[in-house]
């Protein structure tokens, strides 16, 4: 629940650059968040780490955000929480930062609210996701909150930006990050744009010459029209080869953020079960996708038991059509020596029979 959402999203930011940066390390997050302030922490697709420059671009976030939970007060909230909000956006402007677990001591829990937290917990939160509050650092998994006036530059804070530019922005640095999509893809990627914007933007950008239409070939060779910088045909013949390196990817990483996208292009259907009764998992409770160049190759079930200083590998899945081989096992489990260290592990154990044969499965 809370805790797991809060476990999740921290360890995504930091798996995420983990896996594509062999060096990378966890400090330089911590610093470029809590020191720097070059980034900031809000909701995307999921919770996500941005650019402190697209701050202005949030603020019809933060409006849309306000008006959907106003439209499910009552049904999200207990009578009363909505009290709290003045006075504890009051108590971090007189104390300072505070984080979830120095408000609330003898406040009523809301009963079937957001994960039963009591009100001031809602006001923290409310507060963050309408824009009145920023995260400025995590203690543990533990948010906490201040001023977002103490924490965005004021020439961003004060920036008017129009609707209509903040969805060109969003589409636009969807496409550049994507490379291709369709226009509901794009509109998800930040979550900015309304499907009926995305589609308005999308005609003024084929108008413009901005983007043009193409047709991508899937992993079982379908067509899919899609959106496209002008040129991409050649960017992409003229683009290297990806590296041989086999990587364990977080379940939330971009590649898979959008399931079906990622189903399509790469024919790997992805679903995580930490939801999943245990007796209907699958693969198990926390899987990881394994990227080799530019193929999903497999998924790897592991957890680290920290009292044990170990990790501890269930089971490794290849998918169909992926061959063991000695050169391919031994990247594997580098690999999977190199999660053990992030996880601040010092040995791996692999459980009896953890290397499996190919399930053949196409829906879950």
């Amino acid at each position: 629940t809370s805790k797991r959402r809060l476990m999740r999203a921290v360890t995504n930011f930091w798996a995420y650059l983990w896996s594509r940066r062999q060096n990378y390390k966890t400090e330089a997050l911590k610093s470029l968040v809590e020191t720097d302030r070059l980034v900031w922490e809000h909701w995307t697709h999921d919770a996500s780490i941005l650019p402190i420059a697209v701050f202005p671009h949030w603020k019809h976030r933060f409006a849309r955000s306000e008006a959907r939970m106003r439209a499910n007060w009552q049904k999200w909230f207990s009578p009363g929480f909505e009290e709290q909000f003045a006075s504890i956006l009051e108590r971090v402007r007189d104390q300072g930062a505070l984080k979830t677990s120095d408000v609330g001591e003898g406040e009523e829990r809301s009963k079937g609210g957001w994960w039963d937290w009591h009100p001031s917990k809602t006001a923290l939160e409310w507060l963050w996701r309408t824009g009145e509050l920023m995260i400025v650092r995590r203690e543990g998994f533990h948010k906490v909150y201040d001023l977002t006036e103490r924490v965005v530059p004021e020439a961003l804070r004060l920036a008017k930006v129009t609707t209509a530019t903040s969805v060109d922005w969003a589409m636009q640095s969807a496409l550049d990050h994507l490379g291709f999509g369709t226009s509901a893809e794009l509109a998800a990627y930040y979550d900015l744009a309304s499907v009926e914007q995305a589609r308005s933007w999308t005609k003024a950008a084929l108008r413009e010459g901005l983007v043009e239409e193409v047709m991508i070939e899937g992993a079982d060779r379908a067509l899919r029209k899609s959106l496209a910088r002008p040129g991409l045909r050649d960017l992409a013949l003229d683009a290297p080869e990806p590296p041989g390196t086999l990587r364990v990817l977080s379940p939330f990483d971009p590649a898979l953020r959008d399931r079906n996208r990622a189903d399509f292009l790469f024919g790997f259907h992805y679903r995580i079960e930490v939801f999943v009764p245990e007796p209907k998992r699958i693969y198990g409770y926390y899987v990881f996708p394994v990227l080799e160049g530019d193929r999903l190759v497999g998924r790897l079930d592991a957890k680290a038991y920290r009292a044990e200083n170990t990790l501890r590998v269930r089971a490794y899945w290849p998918e169909l059509g992926v061959r063991a081989s000695t050169a391919r096992n031994s990247r594997l489990e580098a690999e999977i020596a190199r999660l053990a260290r992030f996880a601040g592990c010092e040995r791996v154990e692999y459980l009896p029979g953890w290397m499996r044969e190919t399930l053949r499965i196409t829906s879950q």
